[in-house]
């Protein structure tokens, strides 16, 4: 079981690599921003924890599975994203937010249980995801091979 200080610095850690991302989200006005973020992904991270905590106490009394409880953060989380996607006229807003949700999540429960160094470095792809394929997808769309026939955006 980690020690309080660890579990404070997982805390920790979650915050900053979620405030990243979250920061992203706040700074193009999207729906769900910086705390939205940093709160799932430190609730996975409590959550992930608790379940690491339950199972170091019963695992001698009891045939636990420390994932069980992690398993409905997942499941959980898809109710929290599907009230950030918004269908409109032109199309279907929130979908880029809702992921980002879900894969904070998926930050807060790896660093929970100790899995630093990949947090660490999904943090860092999502972000590559965010900002450099939003750049992308911006020169691909002053490009005219990619407007389809009514004059909007085939990506």
């Amino acid at each position: 079981m980690p020690t309080d200080l660890q579990m404070i610095t997982r805390l920790l850690l979650t915050l900053a690599l979620s405030g990243l991302i979250g920061l992203e989200r706040q700074v193009h006005r999207r729906e769900a921003g910086l705390r939205t973020h940093i709160l799932v992904a430190l609730g996975s991270c409590l959550i992930m924890l608790t379940s690491l905590y339950v199972f170091d106490i019963y695992k001698d009394k009891v045939a636990l599975d420390p994932a069980r409880i992690a398993a409905g953060v997942i499941t959980g989380i898809g109710f929290l994203g599907a009230g950030t996607i918004i269908r409109e006229p032109e199309g279907i807003r929130g979908l880029t937010t809702a992921a980002s949700l879900w894969v904070v999540s998926g930050i807060g429960l790896a660093v929970g249980c100790g899995f630093n160094k990949i947090a660490i470095y999904a943090t860092i792809l999502v972000l590559a995801v965010l900002y450099l394929l939003r750049y992308i997808e911006g020169r691909l769309l002053k490009n005219p091979m990619f407007k389809n026939k009514e004059g909007a955006h085939g990506i």
